[in-house]
């Protein structure tokens, strides 16, 4: 599907100049606390660091090894000197996230370019406690792909390769770091789509998609990676790697252990390879972007497109006014489709079949009923790729719209549909004038991204949304986080999505695979249950 790219590479270059300004010692969203001496022979400082001004500080292990010229000389020995990377500039550029909110200081990038340099290293790393962590397109939200210390870098961008593609089965076989836009290119060249399709698809990679197990705008019609993986390649913390790489989509024997590595964030396994069910490219594609007057009409606008349009829904997106004037406000070359009138609320819904007339047909039909219904007020349906790659481009630039807004603070929730704006317009009221409090997501599946946009970072206003936005969502039995993972934001936030008796057996697990604790430390687990050994 020649599909409406959002050039993430963009929004990274005009996002970096706009938050540069905020990497200062005043900023509260980062701040590095403080390095004292340790005992230990006064071989490894004890570093305390506070990501979010009223977050609990992150002790660094103490049992973490420090690198030393030895390290260094091993891992050229094995990855050549080109691939340790020392250059402070290229660190930098590693060690932030892209929002520039999670910064490490982490002295050593590695480029591993096969599975075997992979587990040469994850071997070496254990064996001398020297913590890792896993790194893709480095594209995440909640701190989980930088260091959050002196952590080695591990990047797979160099394990690009597509392995194999069965045009029968439509089973792709890849390399973790293949970039997802690489992959949908390739793919659209075979005749066939990704089930996954992100705003970030031209920077992440297929590695970090799968182990945060990401979400994005086909879930409504293909699912989850659980579902569209069918095996998996990892390489343990020892170095012990693991073939599950299969292409059955039937396979009941034993347990499923890829399942352990797909949204678990690099801290059980580094994901080396993947194979992927992928399916079939189809010949007719809508889009219609409409408006509605309130949330109980986009509700209801879901539940009638699910029973009238059924197996042809591929995409049901919302936003709300906050979202559209910020993106016609802040992003060039954006104009509002529907010009005549201001509207409360904006749904965009895509469909995909293979006759072109029905799917038409029926489309107009689902729109013209709606319209006489007054679930939507008033509409457009895209004449040409041109203008479905514009109604595109308003949804997936609420994110490059907000960062150009200023400071903000992101909340990625899984909440029932029916309840899920109730959160945006409670926070409105909590927070008053000092906030703008944008609302926009994935309505098709219940995932709602709270973004609330601020004059500056301000320990008050983070004071009001946390943990408020936390509790409300346990309340109404959601999930704190729908697809952006935990990292290092919401590791000690687990608790208000499972039980104790479920993250105890999650810590047990990690025990059982990661015995010292290298891969991704202080990410995913609440840092009470990650003792130090």
């Amino acid at each position: 599907m020649d599909k409406y790219k959002v050039t993430h590479r963009l929004l990274k270059q005009s996002i970096k100049s706009l938050v540069n300004r905020q990497l200062t010692s005043n900023n509260p969203i980062y701040r590095s606390i403080s390095a004292l001496p340790l005992g230990n022979g006064g071989r490894n400082p004890q570093l305390y660091r506070s990501f979010g001004s009223l977050a609990t500080k992150v002790e660094r292990n103490p049992s973490f090894s420090s690198l030393n010229s030895d390290d260094l000389s091993y891992f050229k020995g094995v990855l050549g000197e080109k691939n340790v990377v020392q250059d402070e500039d290229r660190l930098e550029t590693a060690n932030i996230d892209w929002m520039h909110k999670y910064k490490g200081s982490s002295k050593l990038l590695l480029l591993p370019r096969n599975t075997e340099e992979v587990s040469k290293i994850l071997e070496y790393c254990n064996s001398r406690r020297l913590a890792v962590v896993p790194q893709g397109g480095n594209t995440g939200l909640v701190g989980g792909s930088v260091p959050v210390f002196d952590e080695v870098i591990i990047n797979a961008g160099s394990m690009n390769k597509i392995i194999a593609f069965d045009k029968v089965s439509g089973i792709l076989v890849c390399e973790a770091g293949c970039i997802l836009e690489n992959l949908i290119s390739y793919l659209d060249n075979q005749g066939f789509i990704m089930p996954l399709d992100l705003g970030a698809k031209g920077s992440c990679q297929i590695g970090g998609n799968v182990s945060t197990n990401a979400g994005g705008l086909r879930f409504v019609r293909y699912g989850s990676l659980h579902g569209n993986v069918l095996g998996l390649e990892a390489v343990l913390a020892n170095g012990d790697v693991l073939d599950m790489l299969g292409t059955l989509r039937k396979d009941n024997t034993g347990y499923d252990l890829k399942h352990l590595f797909i949204g678990s964030e690099g801290s059980l396994g580094i994901v080396t390879k993947v194979s992927i069910l992928t399916p079939p490219k189809l010949s007719s594609v809508n889009i219609a972007f409409l408006a509605c007057e309130d949330y109980l009409s986009c509700q209801k606008l879901l539940s009638e497109a699910k029973r009238k349009l059924g197996e042809i829904l591929s995409a049901f997106e919302f936003l709300d006014s906050h979202a559209m004037d910020l993106v016609l406000n802040h992003l060039e070359g954006v104009r509002n489709p529907l010009p005549s009138a201001v509207h409360n609320f904006y749904v965009l819904i895509e469909t995909t079949g293979s006759d072109e007339s029905y799917d038409k047909e029926k489309l107009e039909a689902f729109l013209l009923h709606s319209m006489e219904s007054g679930l939507i007020s008033d509409g457009v349906l895209a004449q040409d790729i041109n203008q479905a790659s514009s109604f595109w481009r308003i949804r997936e630039g609420v994110p490059e719209a907000l960062m150009r807004a200023g400071p903000v603070y992101k909340y990625d929730l899984s909440i029932p549909v029916e309840k899920m704006y109730s959160l945006v317009e409670d926070m409105r009221l909590r927070l008053g004038q000092s906030a703008n409090v944008v609302g926009y997501g994935h309505l098709g599946d219940g995932n709602l991204h709270l973004n609330i946009s601020a004059p500056r970072y301000d320990d008050t206003i983070l004071a009001q949304i946390e943990p408020y936005v936390y509790e409300w969502t346990s309340k109404h039995r959601g999930s704190i986080s729908a697809e952006h993972g935990l990292g290092l934001m919401k590791a000690n936030e687990i608790f208000y999505s499972k039980s104790h008796e479920t993250v105890q057996l999650m810590a047990s697990i990690k025990k059982l695979l990661d015995p010292n604790g290298i891969l991704n430390p202080y990410k995913v687990l609440p840092h009470s249950l990650c003792s130090y050994s």
